[in-house]
């Protein structure tokens, strides 16, 4: 399966150089367009792809990309309104509320068949004395976040400490473009805490109550932020 990153060169570029190790990729950049320019009649002179990953900014570009007719991934969007608008066009086209939230859902193939290798993040915990001796990934996020964390946890114990640098440093790592309704840096690392604590316990790792108490907060943050996206 061949994937096509289209971008106006402002983001994609990290999905692009992990994609690329799985996926055959192909780098896509368009023109980047003013937000307030209107594309009237717009077309895209896109490689043939079986699946394309949009980072473009410019709403009307993505209109153009929707109409070569094949599976979409948008790594930004715009909204549920636009969303609407772009399926009419094309129903092949999905948003996630971010892009290390995407599973193989869709029932499209060539989207889930990405997105069982990148989205939410999977890991498995190998332990050792109390410590994660190795966390391993097993899905990642696009942009590769899902790996600075498990290098980040390697030889660690688990605390709360711990736990809430884990995910400061995969909000560090996070791609997320600061551009409308897109991926949010915050939701990602609140994401990859629930993967990583759903590997601490089908390892089995004893938890003390006061960690159970912030699995508890953290997954109410996660539900009021899903709920928002």
């Amino acid at each position: 399966m061949k994937i096509g990153i289209l971008t106006d060169g402002k983001y994609g570029d990290r999905a692009f150089e992990n994609i690329s190790k799985v996926f055959p990729c192909e780098w896509i950049q368009l023109e980047e367009v003013p937000q307030s320019a209107i594309l009237d009649d717009y077309k895209i002179d896109a490689p043939e792809c079986d699946l394309y990953i949009s980072y473009l900014r410019h709403p009307d570009q993505v209109l153009a990309a929707a109409e070569l007719g094949k599976p979409i991934l948008l790594g930004i969007s715009f909204g549920d309104g636009f969303l609407h608008q772009v399926r009419e066009i094309n129903s092949k086209v999905f948003a996630f509320p971010t892009m290390c939230s995407a599973e193989p859902v869709t029932n499209v193939p060539e989207i889930d068949e990405f997105t069982r290798q990148f989205g939410r993040p999977c890991y498995k915990a190998h332990l050792e004395n109390g410590k994660v001796e190795e966390l391993e990934v097993l899905r990642s996020s696009p942009c590769g976040s899902s790996e600075a964390g498990s290098k980040f946890i390697q030889n660690k114990s688990i605390t709360i400490p711990i736990l809430q640098d884990f995910a400061l440093n995969v909000c560090h790592e996070c791609r997320a473009p600061r551009f409308g309704r897109t991926c949010d840096k915050e939701l990602s690392g609140i994401i990859h805490i629930r993967a990583l604590i759903s590997s601490l316990k089908e390892a089995n790792s004893p938890l003390n109550p006061n960690i159970l108490e912030f699995i508890e907060n953290i997954e109410k943050e996660y539900q009021k932020r899903i709920k928002h996206n």
